[in-house]
C-alpha cells in the first residue's frame, strides 16, 4: 500500500493545479486490499429519485463548506454519505482535479486506504447503495464509446462492471486512478 503514495500526487500539489469550474467540491476514493480481488474501490450508486445525477455511480463527496479545507470536505462527505469513519482513512495522495461540464464543479479527488470488511451506512436521502468494485475488473471494463443516452455523441471513457455504468467525471477520475496505479495493478 505504501507504493500508492509514490504513484499519486501530493494533496497540496493537486489542489494547486488549475481546473475549470466555479464551485469547489471534493471526493474520497476509498481503497482496500482484498486477498482474492486485489485493490477494491468504494463508490456509491445515487438514489434514482434525486433531482441531479439520479442513479449515477460516484465517489462519496460533495461541495466544500465555507472555511473547510478540501481534504476535510472529502472525509466529511464520505462519513455522511456512507458512514465511513474519517479516523479510519489513511490518506495516500490525490489525483489531478476534474471539472464537471454541466454543474461547473471543480472536483478534487483524494485517495485513502481503509480496512476491508466495513459496515456501510448509506445516507437514506442520497445513496441507494454502496458498491465495492475491484480495480482490475474496472480496468477490464474500460470502454471508449459514445453515450447517446446521456447526450454524449463523441467517444468518452466509461466503465461497465456488473451492470453498473461509471461515466462522466467519475469515469475520468477512475481512468486517471487506474493509469497512475498501473504499475501496482500489473503485478496482481
Amino acid at each position: 500500500m505504501e507504493r500508492l503514495r509514490e504513484l499519486l500526487l501530493e494533496p497540496d500539489k493537486a489542489i494547486a493545479m488549475p481546473v475549470s469550474g466555479k464551485t469547489d467540491a471534493a471526493v474520497l476514493i476509498p481503497l482496500y486490499d482484498d486477498p482474492q480481488r486485489g485493490l477494491v474501490a468504494v463508490l456509491t450508486e445515487r438514489r434514482h429519485d434525486l433531482r441531479k445525477h439520479a442513479g449515477e455511480i460516484s465517489f462519496p463527496g460533495g461541495r466544500r463548506d465555507p472555511g473547510e479545507d478540501l481534504v476535510t470536505t472529502a472525509l466529511r462527505e464520505a462519513e455522511e454519505e456512507i458512514g465511513l469513519d474519517r479516523n479510519g482513512v489513511q490518506l495516500m495522495g490525490a489525483l489531478a482535479p476534474t471539472g464537471t461540464m454541466v454543474t461547473r464543479y471543480r472536483v478534487y479527488p483524494f485517495v485513502g486506504v481503509i480496512e476491508p470488511g466495513q459496515t456501510w451506512a448509506p445516507h437514506e436521502w442520497e445513496v441507494a447503495k454502496v458498491l465495492e468494485l475491484p480495480l482490475l475488473e474496472l480496468r477490464r471494463g474500460r470502454q471508449w464509446r459514445p453515450l447517446l443516452q446521456y447526450k454524449l455523441p463523441v467517444p468518452t471513457v466509461s466503465f461497465l462492471i456488473d451492470g453498473h455504468l461509471v461515466w462522466g467525471a467519475t469515469a475520468r477520475m477512475m481512468d486517471q486512478l487506474l493509469r497512475r496505479l498501473d504499475p501496482v495493478l500489473a503485478k496482481e
